[in-house]
C-alpha cells in the first residue's frame, strides 16, 4: 500500500500538467492534475515518518490505507481529489485486518469504492472518473468469478491486468459520453487520473514497470497538444470545501440546500464511527465527520448555511476561473505540478471580499 501510494504521488505529479491541460469538465478550471497530486501527497504524508504501531506490525493493509485515505479526505482538493479520497477510504474497508491483497479482496474493494464514489455526488455523471472506477470494479469481479475466488498471486495479477485494461477502455469512451469532451476532442482528465492510479497499483503489486504506452493515442494528452481549458469560457463561480461534524439528518439537509445553491456537490463521510455527545440514548444522536465540496456563484450564502448546522473546519474557497493569459499559467512546469494553482484558503471569519492566501 505504501509503495502504491508513493508511486501514485510521483506519477500524478509528473502528469499533472497534462491532466490540467485537458480539464474542462465539470468546469474548465484546469486544475484536476494539481488537485489529484496534492490529495495524493496528503495521503503519502500521513504514512511518512511514523513508527510502526501495533496495527501496522501485523501488516494490516486496510489500516494503512484507511489512515492514508482519511488524511487525503481531510485535505482533498477539488472534485477529483475528493473522489480520489473517497476511493481510498472505501477501498480500505474490506481490507481491514488483512495482511495481503488478493483478487477477491481487490474485487470487493473496488466495488465498494465505486459505489461510495457514485453516492458521494448529488448528481453523478457518466463519462468521468466514476465510469472508469466502475469499469475497473466490474473487470475485477469478472476475473474473480472466472477464477472461482482464487486468492493466489496469479489470480491477483490477472485481475490487476484486467482492471487497468478496463479502466483504459473506459477513459477512451469518456470522449463520446460527455458533449463538452466530444466538442473539444479530449478524454476526461479525472478519468485519466484514475487510470494512472490503478496502473500504479498494478505496478506496485506486481513489481512491474508502469505501462506508459497506455496513454499513447488518448486525445488531447500528447505533449504537443494545447491547454484545451484555456480556450473554454471562464467560470465566475467559486469552489467551497470544508470538513464538518453533522448528524445524518443535518447532513441530508445540507446536501439538499447546497444542491439548490450550486452544483458539483460532494459529501462523503470521513471515518467510519459515529460520536455520541453523551450517554443518554434518548437524546443523543450520532454525528459523523463529513467532507463537503460545492461550486457556487458566491461563497457567503454557502458558508453561512454550513455554519448554521455546525462548526466547520478547514474552510477553503478558491476561484474556479484561473488566470489564462500569463506565460506562467500556460507553460509546462519542469516537475509536472504547480503549487501556485493549489486551493486558496479563505479567512473563515469573513469570506466575501477578503484577500486569500495559499493553503
Amino acid at each position: 500500500m505504501k509503495r502504491w501510494l508513493g508511486k501514485t504521488e510521483v506519477v500524478l505529479g509528473n502528469h499533472s500538467d497534462r491532466l490540467n491541460a485537458i480539464n474542462i469538465f465539470p468546469v474548465a478550471d484546469g486544475d484536476t492534475g494539481t488537485n489529484l497530486y496534492l490529495t495524493a501527497r496528503a495521503a503519502v504524508s500521513a504514512l511518512a515518518g511514523t513508527a510502526p504501531d501495533a496495527v501496522e506490525a501485523g501488516n494490516d493493509v486496510g489500516a494503512v490505507l484507511s489512515r492514508a485515505g482519511q488524511a487525503a479526505m481531510e485535505q482533498a482538493r477539488g472534485n477529483s481529489g475528493t473522489l480520489f479520497a473517497v476511493f481510498l477510504c472505501a477501498a480500505a474497508e474490506p481490507l481491514a485486518g488483512k495482511a495481503r491483497l488478493s483478487a477477491p479482496l481487490l474485487a470487493t474493494a473496488l466495488n465498494r469504492a465505486q459505489i461510495r464514489a457514485w453516492s458521494a455526488l448529488s448528481e453523478p455523471v457518466s463519462g468521468t472518473m466514476l465510469s472508469v472506477l466502475e469499469a475497473a470494479a466490474h473487470a475485477a469481479q469478472a476475473v474473480d468469478s472466472s477464477q472461482n475466488s482464487d486468492d493466489s498471486n496469479h489470480a491477483l495479477g490477472l485481475a490487476l491486468d484486467a482492471v487497468v485494461e478496463a479502466a483504459f477502455q473506459a477513459v477512451v469512451r469518456t470522449e463520446d459520453e460527455l458533449a463538452p469532451l466530444q466538442a473539444a476532442h479530449v478524454v476526461d482528465a479525472g478519468g485519466v487520473g484514475m487510470l494512472l492510479v490503478l496502473d500504479c497499483l498494478r505496478s506496485a503489486v506486481l513489481g512491474e514497470e508502469l505501462q506508459d504506452e497506455l496513454l499513447d493515442g488518448l486525445h488531447g494528452y500528447q505533449l504537443q497538444d494545447p491547454h484545451i481549458h484555456q480556450q473554454m469560457p471562464a467560470d465566475d463561480g467559486v469552489e467551497v470545501m470544508c470538513t464538518i461534524s453533522l448528524s445524518p439528518l443535518d447532513a441530508a439537509v445540507l446536501r439538499q440546500r447546497l444542491d439548490e445553491m450550486g452544483d458539483s456537490v460532494i459529501m462523503s463521510q470521513v471515518g467510519n464511527t459515529g460520536h455520541h455527545p453523551d450517554d443518554d440514548e434518548s437524546t443523543a444522536e450520532a454525528s459523523y465527520r463529513w467532507r463537503v465540496h460545492v461550486h457556487v456563484p458566491d461563497p457567503a450564502p454557502a458558508v453561512a448555511l454550513i455554519r448554521s448546522l455546525g462548526e466547520p473546519t478547514d474552510i477553503a474557497v478558491s476561484q474556479l476561473a484561473l488566470p489564462r493569459d500569463s506565460e506562467e499559467g500556460s507553460r509546462d512546469s519542469e516537475d509536472g505540478h504547480r503549487d501556485q494553482q493549489a486551493t486558496q484558503t479563505a479567512d473563515p471569519s469573513s469570506i466575501p471580499g477578503q484577500p486569500r492566501h495559499e493553503h
